[in-house]
């Protein structure tokens, strides 16, 4: 079966079970439980909750995000979604579906039905302005609340510092009189998101007089802590680049009226290609990862050839006339060129391709290596370039057909031969070759008048051996005298 299959099967799996993908709900409870029934209520809930996610996980056309099975961390999430006015999903811009969850949403409003979701999308200065207004459009056609907002640019106002930022950052922050396409500031966001909790309280029959309670939730790593801490205007939660710094759910009185309730990050239970689009999505830790290539080669697939070059001043291997031109840069070609530049070079004296995994994939969560996806449905064109949703730039279609009709035939061998063999030759071109091959252009450079070898003389001992076949040893001979008998008688 080829990849593209596989994918295809995958897909109609994921539709199959979607219905299936939920989040564990709080059983029914009143006041009148005690401690005890209340927890084993919890618990069967729970399990039972697993055991069907258990189901799917045995299916082999399906992969699932390693989601969370603590239930203390859950019943977190459910104080939140009960404490709260209103619900703040915080997101990731570069990729908004991927950590958003539905579900959620309908268990919010599971629970009090004038409850409403807003979907904070945070590192927004990192997309082009045309980009923010595809995805404004593709929110309000499918009814979603949302607001673009930075907690990154938010936290350097506050701090009264001035971010370094490339030419395609400053054009994504233009100055738009649209209030669904601009980036929010702090006092604009707190305005916001107090009003639309105030208008939730407005339509309940029995409305609060001691203010508002907006919660936060959201997966890993996509930045509610930082959004709290510029918020509320000074560090009041710990933030880190590891996902799940945040343990227990805290709540931060920013006025009377207004209340914010942080909660841990969460791996909601979802579809995924693999877990290592999880790494390279910053939802796992990067110390996780035991496949160097597998991982880098989805940022080599995202981020453009050209971008990359850019960034870190390299130059990639272009593809062979036996390639595709369009192909993405293979993660050992990326690797090593990378290694190379940066002299990071292991023990064994091969490229320490583990460092360079790590930094490359810090650089694209951080959001040093430029990178987004397009609303399904949707492209962007920029620079004359159509970007797909996957990131990519297109290639016209009849352009390929005519290159891959003058392309060679090649088998499968002969075109790994090929790549073992570019390879090879990159490694020397950029002294990374195995520490042997050093040793021999070395005794190659020995100066030419050591190299000539005097002739060695063999020695002769045929003079040893005499006629009598001896071996020319002088002997040593014994002459015994004859013993005295006394005077002999005449």
């Amino acid at each position: 079966m080829t990849p593209e299959e596989r994918r295809e099967q995958q897909k109609k799996e994921e539709a199959l079970h979607a219905s299936s993908l939920r989040i564990p709900r709080r059983p029914p409870w009143n006041t009148n439980m005690t401690v005890e029934e209340l927890d084993d209520n919890e618990k069967r809930a729970f399990l039972e909750w697993r055991r069907n996610l258990a189901r799917l996980e045995d299916n082999e056309n399906l992969v699932l995000t390693p989601f969370e099975k603590n239930l203390d961390i859950w019943r977190q999430l459910w104080r939140v979604l009960e404490r709260s006015d209103l619900l703040v999903m915080v997101v990731d811009a570069r990729d908004p579906l991927f950590y958003r969850c539905p579900d959620l949403e309908a268990y919010a409003r599971e629970i009090d039905e004038h409850k409403r979701t807003l979907l904070l999308v945070n590192k927004a200065d990192l997309l082009p302005f045309s980009v923010r207004e595809k995805w404004a459009e593709y929110f309000r056609l499918h009814g979603i609340l949302f607001v673009f907002w930075s907690a990154k640019a938010a936290s350097a106002v506050l701090e009264g510092k001035i971010l370094g930022q490339s030419l395609n950052m400053r054009s994504s922050q233009q100055e738009s009189t649209d209030d669904d396409t601009k980036v929010y500031g702090r006092d604009e966001l707190l305005g916001r998101l107090q009003s639309e909790a105030e208008e939730i309280v407005s339509m309940r029959s029995q409305s609060r007089s001691s203010g508002v309670v907006v919660g936060f939730v959201g997966y890993p790593n996509v930045g509610k802590s930082s959004t709290i801490n510029a918020l509320v205007g000074e560090k009041r939660t710990g933030v880190t680049s590891t996902p799940g710094k945040t343990k227990h759910f805290q709540t931060l009185i920013i006025s009377e009226k207004l209340t914010l309730c942080d909660c841990p990050g969460l791996v909601f239970p979802s579809f995924t290609s693999s877990r290592y689009e999880m790494i390279a999505s910053g939802v796992l830790p990067i110390d996780r990862m035991t496949e160097n290539r597998e991982a880098v080669q989805v940022v080599a697939n995202r981020v453009p050839r050209s971008d990359i070059e850019n960034v870190y001043k390299i130059s990639l291997p272009k593809p062979k006339s036996y390639e595709l031109q369009s192909r993405p840069p293979l993660a050992a070609e990326f690797m090593r060129a990378y290694c190379a530049s940066r002299g990071y070079v292991a023990s064994s004296g091969l490229p320490d391709e583990t460092r360079a995994a790590r930094q490359i994939l810090k650089d694209f969560i951080d959001g040093k290596l430029p990178h987004f996806e397009m609303p399904p449905g949707m492209s962007a064109d920029e620079d004359g370039e159509d970007y797909s949703e996957d990131g990519s730039s297109e290639i016209d279609e009849s352009d390929l057909s005519e290159d891959e009709d003058d392309a060679p035939l090649v088998s499968a061998t002969d075109l790994e031969q090929h790549v073992l063999s570019d390879l090879k030759s990159f490694d020397l071109d950029n002294g990374l070759a195995a520490a042997s091959k050093v040793e021999v252009k070395r005794r190659a450079s020995v100066k030419p008048y050591k190299q000539q070898k005097k002739p060695q003389r063999k020695k002769d001992r045929t003079w040893r051996v005499r006629d009598n076949n001896g071996d020319g040893m002088p002997v040593v001979r014994v002459f015994q005298k004859a013993a005295s008998r006394g005077p002999s008688n005449a």
